[in-house]
């Protein structure tokens, strides 16, 4: 019975990722036309703003080699000191001249000015000191060779830091760990390699997120618990709160009119060189999808895990008395991860929520932006999930151990009452 109801999962995610590669998005951002009156209105200006953007096709008119254009890493030699304001209000724009040596490319070992750009805001400049790792870009400009500084190396201190993590799950988690690290590995290559690419392609949304986490789920629960009621209970109980977390965000975003525009980054995508017509709408149940999917995992994988190690410590217990200690380790849980859901989308909103109260925004204003409803709207429906997984998985757990399972034991005298 096990090996069908694998068979059968495994068949019906084929199904899936099938389904979603072949349906176009094309359909797809009609579900979003009924509230392109609102969004015209409500942020035409911004729109406009971004019209700026088309003037960038000016460049291709001026001779510029592309084929020459290349990032190279290099170490910081020497800095030219800025002379601009020292006030930090007053915006300014300097070119300073810094001493380079380059670490990579044909021209390893070779020192050459390079190009700083500083304008006097901190989120744009960068404060080089002798010795830092930096990015450059070489570029020809009108027959002229132009070195710029475009960022500091952070690479190398990032794959100390993962290589620390997957060590740690090695040496920790045993074959378990290595399972761990392949179902990431996978994760990584569905989101970078088949969800970002068709969605650029102009594939739904909806249609690739559901299909993404269902492999996800399934691949992740059955390669870490194994194949056993364990792990069906499980993803029977992490898809139904994901997908109930997802349904309601996209329900109520429609009826407030949630743009999925709330950001820059949302809107620059309008401009994008591949012209694809996004449903936005669709973007923000990706997000809040992808967003609550390791939580309402790891919930459902402990709430079914604790289940089988009662059942394996007391294997005459009834199933009533097992979905009861399911909902109890649920509880315990669900106060904790709600809050680590609600904690993770409020601390981004932090540099904003500071400026609100800096600028003391009536609280009637704050809650009816887009971008604040948006990020509330997010926490709530992902923390819905979370909680619904919990008697999703106990429940799910019990039934399967009468019908996949059933122990045959003999009744206590508390069965036997009930």
């Amino acid at each position: 019975m096990n090996k069908r109801l694998l068979a059968f999962m495994f068949l019906l995610s084929m199904m899936m990722l099938s389904f979603t590669i072949t349906a176009h998005a094309d359909d797809s951002p009609d579900s979003v036309e009924s509230g392109d009156e609102s969004l015209s209105s409500d942020y035409s200006q911004d729109f406009d703003d971004f019209e700026e953007f088309e003037e960038f096709d000016d460049f291709d008119e001026e001779p510029y080699d592309e084929t020459t254009d290349q990032i190279e890493r290099a170490r910081v030699l020497e800095v030219e000191e800025p002379s601009g304001p020292v006030n930090s209000d007053d915006f300014y724009s300097e070119t300073l001249a810094v001493r380079i040596v380059f670490l990579s490319g044909d021209q390893r070992g070779e020192e050459i000015e390079a190009i700083n750009t500083v304008t006097g805001n901190p989120s744009y400049d960068f404060d080089l000191s002798p010795g830092d790792r930096v990015l450059v870009n070489t570029i020809e400009l009108q027959g002229q060779t132009e070195v710029h500084v475009v960022e500091f190396l952070r690479d190398f201190h990032i794959y100390i830091v993962l290589g620390i993590f997957l060590a740690l799950l090695v040496l920790l988690g045993g074959k378990k760990g290595i399972k761990t690290i392949f179902t990431l590995g996978l994760t990584l290559f569905l989101l970078l390699r088949v969800l970002i690419p068709g969605l650029l392609a102009g594939y739904s949304p909806i249609l690739l997120t559901i299909g993404i986490s269902f492999i996800i789920t399934v691949t992740t629960i059955l390669l870490v618990g194994g194949r056993n009621i364990k792990s069906y209970a499980a993803i029977i109980g992490v898809l139904g709160g994901v997908f109930i977390a997802g349904l309601i965000a996209y329900v109520v975003g429609g009826q407030i009119n949630l743009t999925g525009l709330s950001s820059q980054e949302s809107m620059m995508l309008m401009y994008i060189p591949q012209d694809v017509d996004f449903n936005f709408g669709g973007l923000l149940f990706a997000g809040i999808i992808m967003g609550a999917l390791g939580a309402v995992m790891d919930v459902g994988m402990s709430i079914a895990s604790a289940m089988e190690e009662i059942r394996l410590v007391d294997p005459s217990i009834s199933t009533k008395k097992l979905i009861l200690a399911g909902m109890n380790v649920g509880k315990d849980i669900m106060g904790t991860m709600a809050n680590t859901l609600i904690l993770a989308y409020i601390g981004s909103l932090i540099p904003i929520l500071l400026l609100f109260t800096a600028y003391q925004e009536p609280f009637i204003s704050i809650i009816n932006m887009d971008i604040i409803a948006t990020e509330v709207i997010r926490a709530l429906a992902g923390s819905i999930g979370l909680i619904l997984s919990i008697p999703l998985t106990a429940v799910s757990a019990g039934v399967l151990r009468d019908k996949l399972k059933p122990q045959k034991v003999s009744l206590t005298s508390d069965e036997i009452s009930e």
